[in-house]
């Protein structure tokens, strides 16, 4: 459990990067999966809605317009506020500065897998029920949640930037090095980003699987458990800074106290008492 801590720490390494990476593909692979059976649209899938919007103002068709203007809506909220809470984070020096945005993650969640089926049924302004705001809420999110944590290396939501970077570093590693050349010309790929895009893509599919059968057999109480996995990673850290935040006030106010007492036992200097004469 000390070692899941460090995944939401300020300070970042490679390592923590991956696994926290990997999870996040899961999840947003199984909401993606499992949505689309219940939706019959992929929430993440924001390039598909940008170009919903093109194809809807040339057939004018208002109604596609809307859907794809709240899907790409909800998103981008979705990212902006994980933006302000890592940076109040960061800015208040908390010691784990993205565990907050994922708790409001799994917060989200929650209510979802337990009521998912009477917001299908909840009418919103862009002509989709709530269920399809959300979950693209959630997804930018989390997107922008992996992006900071990683300055922009993981992205978990959509893998068209990793099956890239996975092409790429596949194309290197097939590349025929002819034999004279110097090492500097050589074509090498890079292991570490290979094993990443690779299992960032495979975790993204098993949690599809996973999903996908979840929703299909168990229904939307099927999201309760990747909540319960968010929670896990995102409580105790958080729990942790409130407790440190509470601690460092204390402090600070002992401090303050005891320079005040300090500031009254001292006499002003023109109020120091004269020596008696000899």
């Amino acid at each position: 459990m000390r070692r899941l801590r460090y995944l939401t720490d300020r300070h970042r390494a490679p390592s923590t990067n991956r696994v926290l990476g990997l999870l996040l593909a899961f999840n947003a692979g199984a909401m993606n999966a499992g949505g689309f059976l219940v939706l019959h649209m992929y929430t993440s899938h924001m390039t598909g809605f940008a170009s919903q919007v093109a194809d809807a103002i040339v057939l004018g068709q208002t109604t596609l317009l809307l859907n794809a203007l709240g899907a790409i809506l909800a998103f981008v909220c979705g990212a902006a506020v994980a933006a302000i809470q890592i940076n109040w984070g960061r800015q208040h020096r908390l010691r784990h500065p993205y565990a907050l945005p994922l708790l409001f993650e799994a917060a989200l969640m929650l209510p979802f897998g337990l009521m998912g089926a009477i917001t299908l049924g909840w009418h919103t302004p862009f002509a989709v029920p709530l269920t399809v705001l959300l979950l693209s809420f959630i997804m930018g999110l989390q997107n922008a949640l992996a992006a900071k944590t990683s300055a922009g290396k993981v992205r978990t939501t959509h893998m068209t930037g990793n099956l890239t970077d996975l092409g790429i570093e596949l194309g290197k590693m097939l590349y025929w090095n002819r034999h004279g050349r110097p090492a500097g010309q050589l074509v090498r790929h890079n292991a570490p980003r290979l094993r990443l895009f690779g299992g960032l893509v495979l975790m993204f599919v098993a949690g599809g699987l996973a999903g996908a059968a979840g929703f299909k057999w168990l229904g939307f109480i099927c999201v309760l458990p990747l909540a319960a996995l968010l929670l896990s990673l995102s409580l105790p850290p958080f729990l942790d800074d409130v407790r440190r935040s509470r601690e460092l006030r204390q402090a600070l106010q002992a401090v303050a106290d005891t320079l005040r007492l300090r500031r009254r036992k001292t006499p002003p200097p023109g109020d120091t008492p004269e020596p008696p004469a000899a």
